[in-house]
């Protein structure tokens, strides 16, 4: 069994700690939490349970103390929002506060073996030796940490099923309720991620949706699997992308595949979450015009209005994989009779590792700005949770996972407000200048990171063996469709009109931004457009000149991160770790300045106008 090194997320502090015996309720878990904060303290609160509130709460001062009022869930999220903003000297939440989503998830990318994929926080919390290996203490503290900003939904085995977690809802039924049963006094449900050919390896000759024993398969396994666990929030399943079985093996739509396993889930009030993630991954570099990023709405677009009721289409925030920066994926603009879920990701797969420093809110409420809130019903974040002591690796790392729950509770947080309560949260030593300073670096980290990495759009330059790293040709001869098509003439993709037509698939307004190059955000250009290295920038630079000024900026200001950070008083080991893993990064950013600059260098032939090293 695991041993729990450190049981609390920084941002909850370490004054009032969780009696060993676990809450039984959500309002036995508020009461505990009140009572320990408010211990010594003056002033009291009390709860008052409306059960129509579900998960709403109202916070309400009164003359020696506070009045929460809400659901059995809602007084939960109001204890902690009282307790943060006390804490943080923040504002109390006025009048009632109900979460904008249903549906607040943590996707974990867990395999049983106890590796987690793009994991970079240690091993599983969970799984161990193909079995459940966990300490029950810090499974308490996993579902405190999550409703202390309102996640109420944990995905725990990876999307790519592998054996055995097929058995998570055949044998190991009996261990998923009972980890369920950690979770729940925290109004934290389980979903589990399937195996759309699942059938098959019981026995059946076919998955085939439309087949009537496949459908009755499906239906009385959801209805076991919901007498162990009532509450189960439903199935997630990634089908016919890489590699993964799914409807088309059988001559089906998604919408049909969907359909019959949201079936066997609806009388239990499950929801079946059905990813869009889906391309050819068997594409030749040759061919020009296929291109990766129309893959999802050509799909999906025509099946619009077909999915059941209880479906969930959960789309990726880009078109492409979760890249430093991508246009907003036109799939979410698409679909206005499909329920959607907009996927994130906190795991720092193409943003750093959790090793380069990557705040992630900025970009979040880019995307959100660009979608509309009204759009979305659900929102889902790809865990960046492992066993280190921290949990996320970098201490920085927990911000990202803090301000999920802050974005998925309210989609118009504002990222530096959520980012300074973090800061007060997390390191309450700290001056209002130290504040100002953490703030005013995390805050630029994604513009840094984005200028020594990824210049103006282009996706995809990293080393395909881990994703860290420089490698502009690393994935250009690949099957992954991942191209930025470099020659000595000109780089980037065209994606209007005139070439492969994606831009095609955005509504009129968004179409004519990105059209022409001319009125395309710089951050994007490379994306839509293919240019010539003497192309004039809006400032007057030629691309080639951009290029290496972004790269020879984002270093420098790489370098000056790293001396601001010396100024500030960390705590114990979160000293050691945030000063090595940026000593790290300084060498990953001079690595990608390098790579990158003399990649460029060497097929324009066009020398850097202020004279600096570019390695021939």
């Amino acid at each position: 069994m695991q041993t729990a090194v450190d049981l609390h997320p920084a941002w909850l502090g370490e004054a009032h700690m969780p009696v060993m015996l676990p809450p039984s309720t959500p309002y036995e878990a508020a009461q505990r939490e009140l009572g320990a904060f408010f211990a010594g303290r003056a002033g009291r609160t009390a709860l008052r349970l409306e059960p129509g509130m579900g998960e709403a709460y109202a916070i309400q001062p009164e003359a020696d103390g506070y009045v929460i009022t809400g659901g059995e869930s809602g007084v939960l999220y109001g204890a902690f929002a009282l307790i943060r903003a006390l804490r943080a000297g923040s504002p109390l939440p006025e009048g009632r506060q109900a979460p904008a989503y249903a549906l607040r998830m943590l996707n974990c990318w867990d395999n049983m073996n106890g590796t987690v994929e793009r994991g970079y926080a240690g091993r599983s919390l969970w799984f161990e030796d193909n079995a459940f290996c966990y300490d029950p203490a810090r499974i308490n503290a996993l579902g405190r940490m999550l409703a202390s900003v309102g996640v109420n939904v944990l995905c725990l085995n990876n999307v790519n099923v592998a054996e055995p977690a097929q058995e998570l809802i055949g044998d190991l039924l009996p261990q998923l309720a009972d980890f369920a049963a950690l979770l729940r006094p925290w109004a934290v449900r389980l979903m589990v991620s399937i195996d759309f050919s699942m059938p098959v390896r019981d026995g059946l000759d076919t998955a085939d949706p439309l087949d009537p024993r496949v459908a009755a398969w499906w239906r009385e396994r959801a209805s076991r699997v919901y007498e162990a666990i009532p509450d189960l929030a439903g199935f997630l399943v990634k089908a016919d992308s890489e590699h993964r079985p799914g409807p088309h093996t059988y001559g089906r739509t998604h919408a049909e595949g969907a359909n019959m396993l949201a079936d066997a889930l609806r009388p239990h009030g499950g929801a079946l979450v059905w990813r869009a993630f889906v391309y050819n991954c068997k594409q030749d570099w040759r061919d020009t015009a296929t291109d990766r990023p129309c893959a999802a709405y050509d799909l999906y677009r025509p099946l619009d209005g077909a999915f059941a009721e209880n479906v969930i289409l959960q789309v990726k925030y880009g078109p492409y994989d979760f890249q430093v920066r991508e246009p907003v994926s036109p799939l979410l603009l698409g679909m206005p009779r499909t329920a959607l879920s907009l996927e994130l990701q906190l795991a720092q797969e193409y943003t750093g590792h959790q090793i380069d420093i990557f705040a992630m809110p900025p970009m979040w409420r880019e995307v959100l700005d660009t979608v509309g809130p009204q759009r979305i019903r659900a929102i889902a974040a790809v865990s960046n949770l492992g066993r280190d002591a921290n949990w996320t690796g970098h201490p920085f790392a927990q911000l990202n996972l803090y301000a999920f729950g802050c974005f998925a509770w309210d989609p118009q947080a504002d990222p530096e407000t959520v980012t300074r309560a973090w800061i007060r949260l997390t390191y309450p030593v700290f001056s209002a200048a130290q504040e100002d300073t953490l703030a005013r670096l995390l805050m630029r980290s994604r513009e840094v990171y984005e200028r020594y990495t990824a210049p103006l759009g282009l996706c995809w330059m990293v080393r395909p063996e881990t994703h860290y790293g420089p490698s502009p040709y690393g994935y250009e001869f690949q099957a992954w469709g991942t191209y930025n098509r470099a020659d000595r003439n000109a780089v980037g993709i065209d994606r209007t009109a005139n070439g492969t037509g994606y831009v095609l698939q955005y509504p009129e307004a968004l179409r004519s931004l990105y059209e022409q190059p001319e009125t395309c955000p710089d951050e994007l250009l490379l994306f839509f457009h293919r240019l010539p290295y003497g192309w004039r920038m809006r400032d007057g630079r030629t691309l080639i000149q951009r290029i290496y000024d972004d790269h020879f900026d984002g270093c420098a200001q790489a370098e000056a991160m790293q001396a601001e950070l010396e100024t500030l008083p960390f705590p114990g080991r979160d000293s050691q770790v945030i000063r090595e893993r940026m000593a790290l990064q300084v060498m990953n950013a001079r690595e990608w300045r390098d790579v990158v600059n003399t990649f460029f260098f060497r097929f324009s032939g066009a020398p850097d106008a202020n004279g600096r090293v570019i390695y021939p």
